[in-house]
């Protein structure tokens, strides 16, 4: 586990959560059981599904809650009470915490963390819970329709240097390769994460010696077992090539070795490889791989190979690691419920804002496979104690427009929420990040193609259970005094 992962991030919160959290314990609610959701509203990029990421940071960060006395020194001089302050010194995590595993493909409207426990503590860790979540699910949703443009050819992160922060970087690497991508640029990444790092040479490697062959040589006589060459330094076509075949004839040829490739790092690239692939197979290197990168993003990538593009892997850098046509995931942490005396009570918030009106209740997520081919048909929402007979059949129905309606038989309905805090403890255990990436890629093959497209993906049905929904419309009801 990487050292930054245990820095003490407990005083990383918005300032309303320590204001509130102190009027709690004033209101004598200190021992109010409260339960919140985090959910997202709309996908990145108007794709089809996103993809979960950070629960590993999360738990890291609920690992280690604890105030310090610098923190409870701060806190005295912005005026929070002494019975507060003491509160703090004895703080100790007790909460349930649920979460969809890190993978697993995610839509707008269901939960994807839960939290249950002491008011004061379940509204405390809310900034971190949407931090370490939105940000690595971004990353990962935006990684994965790359690799998907990609269509099997190898993607690599390479935007360590356009992140916003290092820990943007580092964990924004983590998050790309969840989300299918071979590799980073990122050293630490590789330290801490175990994802391969990757790279070769920059054009200053090129610029430093006297000739673009000479810089060649130095390169390949000092790494023959794995050389691929930048070639667009000074003209790809008319000395790229030509000297990287030339060291390719005269240094790793007769030492033993072949060459792993060259990498085109600007013009047009469709063009530039289609003509590098000729040369490379007529001075007899076919095995030789084109690396293309270059400001890319799925949509390039794609019109790329549309027209033909030579290329067998990318490097991708800041439009992956910032998702920068669309560089927020606007997950929320709102309340569901409140536990009085043993008995739960739904909350909803209201909004003119359709969009913005809650679902209430301590809910359970399902998502109802077919049995004979496999796909998902739908994520379903039900209250935390009904039961879903899998040997019934199960009339769905669209929450917005009840009269869209569906029966599904011959189905399995699998819990989407695992329990990785029970008061307080750790009871999860995270799965190396190589499987996470397998989980992910299997998960995705759950999906019909038309929720995967990239233009008007198909809506994906996330549903409320009959239960569910008379009670959020009986809640909205009674706030507003409409039937």
């Amino acid at each position: 586990m990487m050292e930054s992962a245990k820095r003490n991030l407990t005083m990383l919160a918005d300032f309303y959560e320590i204001t509130m959290a102190n009027g709690y314990l004033a209101s004598s609610m200190e021992n109010t059981v409260a339960y919140f959701d985090m959910f997202f509203r709309t996908v990145p990029d108007n794709g089809g599904f996103a993809i979960m990421a950070g629960v590993e940071q999360l738990i890291d960060y609920l690992c280690n809650l604890r105030f310090t006395e610098d923190d409870i020194e701060y806190l005295r001089r912005r005026g929070m009470s002494e019975r507060f302050l003491k509160y703090l010194q004895e703080f100790k995590f007790s909460c349930d915490v649920w979460a969809v595993p890190e993978g697993t493909p995610i839509f707008p409207g269901e939960p994807i963390v839960q939290v249950r426990g002491p008011v004061i503590q379940a509204q405390l860790i809310e900034t971190m819970v949407l931090l370490c979540i939105n940000h690595q699910s971004l990353v990962a949703t935006k990684a994965n329709r790359i690799v998907r443009a990609a269509n099997g050819r190898a993607v690599m992160e390479f935007g360590s240097r356009r992140a916003q922060g290092f820990d943007g970087a580092i964990l924004g690497a983590r998050a790309a390769y969840i989300g299918g991508c071979v590799g980073t640029a990122c050293t630490l990444t590789d330290i801490d994460y175990g994802v391969p790092a990757l790279g070769t040479m920059a054009h200053s490697w090129v610029q430093l010696f006297d000739s673009e062959l000479e810089a060649f040589r130095a390169y390949a006589k000092e790494y023959p077992a794995g050389c691929t060459l930048l070639v667009d330094t000074y003209d790809v076509l008319k000395s790229g090539v030509p000297n990287a075949i030339k060291v390719f004839d005269e240094v790793l040829t007769p030492l033993g070795f072949r060459p792993k490739g060259v990498r085109i790092d600007s013009g047009d690239i469709a063009y530039l490889s289609r003509k590098t692939r000729a040369m490379l197979d007529e001075a007899g290197y076919e095995d030789c791989k084109i690396v293309a990168s270059n400001s890319l993003d799925e949509y390039l990538i794609r019109d790329m190979i549309i027209q033909g593009a030579c290329v067998d892997s990318f490097g991708v850098g800041e439009r992956l690691v910032t998702s920068s046509s669309s560089p927020v995931f606007g997950g929320v942490y709102k309340l569901c419920a409140v536990e009085r005396n043993g008995v739960i009570e739904p909350k909803i918030k209201i909004s003119e804002n359709v969009s913005k009106v809650t679902t209430p209740c301590f809910k359970k997520v399902y998502r109802l496979f077919d049995k004979e081919s496999g796909k998902a048909i739908a994520d379903l929402l039900t209250i935390h104690d009904e039961k879903l007979d899998e040997n019934e059949p199960y009339e769905l129905f669209d929450p917005d427009f009840t009269w869209k309606r569906k029966t599904v038989s011959d189905f399995t309905a699998k819990p989407l929420l695992e329990k990785i805090f029970d008061k307080g403890k750790c009871v999860y255990n995270c799965p190396p990040l190589p499987e996470i990436q397998k989980y992910c890629m299997q998960q995705i093959n759950t999906m019909w193609d038309e929720v995967l497209r990239f233009e008007n993906p198909h809506n994906y049905y996330v549903d409320l259970s009959q239960r569910l929904w008379d009670e959020k419309h009986r809640l909205i009801a009674e706030k507003t005094g409409k039937s």
